[in-house]
């Protein structure tokens, strides 16, 4: 499944940005393949359990990519799955992801560490 591959990645990010810290809220976009929040969501907590950034609240931004047809030059966004295999201009099968595809972490919200008396 490709989407675990990606969560895996995602929580993989987090935990090396978050330093040891417990993460609260994360915010990743997600551009060129159309994904669903809940799948990522539920992906992401698979692979986060039992560390300190499972139990963050996970925003997903979802970008279309483009794809470009071809057979008949035509491009459209990636807004929809179908789009991904077939040109919604000529109907053709021989089409590319053209730009825009990617998962980028863009922030976490993390608490601060405690403080120790020396």
């Amino acid at each position: 499944m490709h989407e675990m591959g990606l969560c895996d990645a995602i929580a993989e990010a987090v935990l090396k940005r978050a330093g040891g810290r417990r993460v609260r809220g994360v915010r990743v976009r997600i551009s060129g393949h159309p994904v669903d929040p809940e799948v990522i969501d539920q992906g992401y907590r698979l692979a986060a359990a039992g560390t300190p950034a499972a139990d963050a609240l996970l925003e997903v931004v979802q970008e279309p990519g483009t794809v470009r047809c071809r057979a008949c030059g035509g491009g459209a966004p990636a807004d929809d799955a179908v789009h991904l295999v077939a040109c919604p201009r000529c109907g053709g099968l021989d089409v590319e992801v053209a730009a825009g595809s990617g998962a980028v972490l863009e922030s976490i919200t993390v608490d601060e560490p405690a403080e120790t008396s020396g």
